[in-house]
């Protein structure tokens, strides 16, 4: 975990915090960055003895968004070139969105365009009182393609329409509104927030939340029709036989707790 130039991998018990390590440009990305978290991603994904991620960042904000320098780079590279940047940022937005285990975004300060997606493609988010998010790609002459269907799954096209083009900042309190974040921690409070949180996670099966996770992939936007629901029956059958599952209703009956907690 070391390896990681621009980032610092914190363990208690079963959580593994990714701190964005880059507190000098408010952990701006660039290419670094990008891959440090793909990388990172994909390690938890393997790795069975964290339960639950959470993304935070060093210094006074959360994510700036893109590196001026960065941004300058690929305004002077080749469309060749920007294609295969912004599908190395989008590589990287998936594997968080799509890791098998929750996340939750730890915001504070500002999370800026990029830092914005990196809010919406995590599981849940919980910021600050004083945090503050933008779709500011628009103020450069651009817009905040990799980062909309994260959004767009996170506050809606009604939404979108409004923030994408005119990228005004989004207090927390309005964040909250439009379900950007789940909650707003009081002054002091964000880190025992956030902790509420991960105990409810903990009390949950491994398998079953990647299951939920996948089902609400599988079945947004799509009709409430046979096809829907033969599908949804194929997934709980499929999952009640499971042995976390089996294990799970043997110990509601037989009150202690389940594996999955007592490993924990």
């Amino acid at each position: 975990m070391s390896a990681y130039s621009t980032l610092e991998i914190e363990r208690k018990g079963r959580v593994a915090t990714i701190w964005m390590n880059r507190p000098e440009v408010f952990n701006a990305f660039n290419e670094q960055l990008i891959e440090d978290l793909h990388n990172a991603c994909k390690a938890f994904n393997e790795d069975a003895s964290v339960r639950v991620v959470v993304l935070a960042g060093r210094g006074k904000h959360f994510s700036a968004g893109a590196d001026l320098n960065w941004m300058k780079r690929a305004a002077n590279a080749s469309e060749a070139e920007n294609v295969a940047d912004a599908q190395r940022f989008s590589a990287m937005l998936r594997a968080l969105s799509e890791l098998n285990k929750p996340t939750i975004a730890r915001v504070h300060g500002a999370a800026l365009g990029g830092g914005t997606g990196l809010t919406a493609a995590c599981d849940m988010a919980v910021a600050t009182q004083d945090a503050s998010f933008a779709t500011s790609e628009v103020k450069f002459g651009i817009m905040p393609s990799v980062i909309s269907p994260y959004v767009l799954r996170a506050i809606g096209p009604r939404q979108s329409l409004r923030y994408f083009q005119t990228a005004e900042r989004i207090s927390a309190q309005q964040a909250l509104a439009m379900g950007l974040v789940h909650e707003v921690a009081e002054d002091g409070a964000l880190d025992a927030t956030i902790e509420k949180i991960v105990q409810a996670l903990i009390l949950g099966g491994p398998q079953a939340q990647k299951a939920s996770k996948d089902l609400i992939a599988a079945v947004t936007g799509r009709p409430i029709d046979e096809a829907t629901s033969q599908e949804t029956a194929r997934r709980i059958a499929k999952l009640r036989a499971s042995a976390e599952a089996k294990d799970g209703i043997s110990a509601f009956l037989e009150k202690r707790q389940p594996a999955w907690v007592s490993e924990s």
